[in-house]
């Protein structure tokens, strides 16, 4: 039995427990839904394994395993989404764009109609011209023999050659570069689709050159350095930065995609791992990893509760160093002599090093605030740290509870839940010391409720437990609420990666984040990412860095509402 079936039976029974008077009937009650929930939660858990035990049984003999009907079960865990929740509190509702464009259209030729004069009457006059745009493109070759004059000195034995005009380098002029690269990365077409337009309109490209057009040579170079210093000019550009991950594969191996961002930029980074390290390797632009070991570095290791004996060892010999990755190494094998042992804690001194080496060292901006999910691998590496109200919300979506009491009890806690998020947002357009205070206040009382339903307390005692990262915008009120930017910006991946199950090389995957960060930051800047390309290619460099178009902005605290 599916647990829609289930609900609509208790439904059916009619219960209302304010009709009894005794507690013990109703404590009684209370004890058999418990019941009736972890057997569901049990019997689910159980359908799961099932699942993937004939899912294995197939491919062991060499079949598709075919996914079975999903029933219409109204308690499926599947949709957490708040969208209709917030909707409905959406205070101001969007202006409606018009769809007419014709003041951004670019007029390339005019052409006068002309009307048949025997078919008009005689006093027919000349009155101007009723416009009518109509927009076309020409794609067509534009293929050019060049001939370059050749001149022979007799003294100098020496053969002389007019160069090409800037911008040409090999056999494919900047117009079928930028239009590969268009097609990969804004298109997201596969390399043979590419290789098939390019044949289509007569121009003869194999798969290999386009691939080597994608990823090599100094023209992707340029892109890449336009990585680093987007990256560099959004870190200054915002007191705080949104960060999300995603999953990527490289030759078959799972990797990981982390997507940092504000409303100015987004960049891409894939790595082998996903733990505090590669983020601070990211927020290091590439540096060297170095371990300082100060004050802030102990304590840390003793918030990663490091033994006293460990922490007293390491303070002896490394107090007020900063060491490098190999020095860092030698000291692990002095610390653990035995092969393997002590991984975790190996781990643990080496985030704190790695923690108190960043947050000191000055060559790099130093973010003061990182709104993420509650993901352990982002924690501690900031000073402060923001958590997402709709991350956080898809927690309580995701109790599905088959008693319907207890179903009343989730949707009335999730309409307070919104209601508190509705009233966040007025406080960030109109912040004040007083109604911050206010709003810590309501916190405390909201997320101290207790229902009937034990799931649902115990979710609310969590939630409370990140009050501090979760009311940041109380003292920064142009922090957001929300983390969509960064997880926007990892479904800009996960196209990809529908495309392309995986980059191959080294080379592939770099490529892939530097044109991911090109093209989503155009995006947010306005700038056609077509002509950007273009004019990189070519070599004539009109447009300006999109690292240049992005604000730099005061992030001192003194800029910011503190209402501790």
């Amino acid at each position: 039995m599916d647990s829609a079936k289930i609900t609509e039976k208790l439904k059916a029974l009619n219960l209302n427990l304010d009709d009894y008077q005794n507690d013990d009937i109703t404590r009684d009650y209370h004890a058999l839904f418990q019941i009736i929930e972890e057997l569901q939660a049990e019997n689910e858990k159980l359908k799961s394994k099932l699942e993937a035990a004939r899912k294995e049984i197939e491919r062991l003999k060499g079949n598709d395993a075919q996914p079975l009907e999903k029933s219409k079960d109204k308690n499926d865990n599947s949709d957490i989404s708040s969208e209709k929740e917030r909707k409905k509190r959406n205070r101001q509702p969007k202006n409606e764009t018009s769809k007419a464009k014709k003041h951004k259209i670019k007029i390339d030729r005019v052409e006068i109609c002309e009307i048949d004069k025997s078919n008009l009457p005689a006093d027919a006059e000349f009155k101007g011209y009723q416009e009518y745009v109509v927009q076309e493109i020409i794609i067509k070759t534009d293929n050019v023999k060049y001939l370059r004059k050749v001149y022979w000195s007799y003294s100098e034995n020496k053969t002389y050659i007019a160069d090409l005009p800037i911008g040409i380098k090999g056999e494919f002029g900047p117009g079928i570069k930028s239009m590969a690269m268009i097609q990969k990365h804004v298109c997201n077409m596969s390399e043979p689709k590419i290789e098939e337009f390019f044949e289509n309109i007569g121009i003869f490209i194999s798969q290999s050159t386009i691939s080597r057009i994608l990823t090599k040579g100094e023209d992707v170079e340029i892109f890449h350095q336009e990585k680093v210093e987007i990256f560099k000019a959004g870190l200054v550009s915002t007191p705080y930065q949104q960060i999300d991950g995603t999953g990527a594969k490289v030759n078959g191996e799972n990797h990981h995609v982390q997507i940092i961002c504000n409303p100015y930029y987004s960049a891409y980074f894939t790595l082998p791992h996903k733990d505090r390290l590669s983020i601070l390797d990211i927020l290091l632009c590439g540096a060297p990893r170095q371990y300082f070991f100060n004050e802030e570095a102990f304590d840390l290791l003793e918030i990663f509760r490091l033994s006293r004996k460990m922490i007293d060892r390491i303070h002896e010999s490394l107090l007020g160093k900063i060491i490098d990755e190999n020095q860092m190494r030698t000291e692990l094998e002095t610390l653990f002599p035995k092969p393997g042992s002590g991984k975790n804690s190996r781990l643990r001194i080496m985030e704190a090093g790695a923690i108190a080496y960043y947050h000191a060292q000055t060559e790099i901006p130093v973010v003061q605030s990182l709104l993420s999910d509650n993901g352990p691998e982002y924690k501690r590496i900031t000073e402060e740290q923001g958590l997402c109200w709709i991350h956080e919300g898809r927690n309580y979506k995701k109790l599905k509870p088959v008693v319907p009491l207890y179903q009343d009890e989730v949707d009335n806690f999730l309409t307070r839940y919104w209601d508190y998020y509705e009233k966040l947002l007025i406080y960030k357009d109109h912040p004040t010391p007083e109604m911050a205070q206010s709003l810590s206040l309501e916190f405390d009382q909201l997320f101290s409720s207790q229902t009937i339903y034990d799931k649902l307390n115990d979710r609310i005692e969590k939630t409370k437990a990140n009050k501090a990262e979760l009311l940041q915008v109380l003292k920064y009120p142009e922090l957001p609420l929300h983390n969509n930017m960064a997880e926007l910006g990892a479904r800009a991946q996960a196209r990809k990666r529908d495309v392309s199950l995986h980059t191959i090389t080294e080379e592939g995957t770099k490529s892939q984040d530097t044109f991911l960060t090109i093209v989503q930051t155009a995006k947010k800047l306005g700038v056609s990412v077509y002509k950007f390309i273009k004019d990189r290619i070519s070599r004539k460099f009109e447009m300006p860095s999109l690292a240049s178009l992005i604000p730099q902005v005061e992030t001192s605290p003194q800029t910011i509402l503190n209402s501790s």
